[in-house]
């Protein structure tokens, strides 16, 4: 449970930090703080129970995709304001870092059976970081490009009543 709390606190508080960089209204600092902290949590939860880290991955975007789409219709602003901040703390820094590393000692010199392992898991990070940005990209695009017809400014939350095209009732 602990783990849990520390991770909805570190995803919200890292994609509030974001936020602020991109000088976001304050207005909706709070908001991306819960998108992020939620979104982080799925990944966090779906990973625990063995799900990949692609597919963990994706969920999460597809849940910040979908969250700000109405969020930005309330609040009065773009949706890339709640969805970009709350990405970014998905992103798979360590597996990236790993594979720089990896390339890093590729280049030096090195006996054959060390350079195999190393250019095996340097290709595994980097194929992981890949898709995992893959993951991001489409799962934070995909509800925009869904349910975009217009300006988000004129997307209805409701149902308009139905008229008849000719009695004009």
């Amino acid at each position: 449970m602990f783990y849990y709390i520390q991770m909805f606190l570190s995803f919200g508080i890292a994609a509030t930090g974001f936020a602020i960089l991109f000088n976001v209204p304050k207005r909706t600092l709070p908001t991306i703080f819960f998108i992020a902290a939620f979104a982080g949590l799925i990944k966090m939860m779906m990973i625990q129970h063995g799900y990949n880290l692609v597919v963990a991955t994706f969920s999460a975007s597809l849940f910040i995709g979908f969250v700000c789409i109405p969020i930005a219709h309330l609040q009065h602003a773009p949706p890339l304001v709640f969805s970009i901040p709350s990405v970014i703390p998905l992103v798979p820094g360590v597996l990236a870092f790993r594979m720089m590393v990896g390339i890093i000692q590729l280049s030096g010199d090195m006996e054959a059976a060390s350079y195999a392992a190393i250019l095996s898991t340097t290709v595994s990070n980097g194929l992981k970081v890949m898709f995992v940005l893959l993951s991001l990209a489409a799962g934070v695009a995909l509800p925009m490009l869904l349910t975009r017809k217009d300006s988000v400014k004129h997307v209805r939350l409701r149902k308009k009543p139905f008229t008849s095209a000719v009695t004009g009732e």
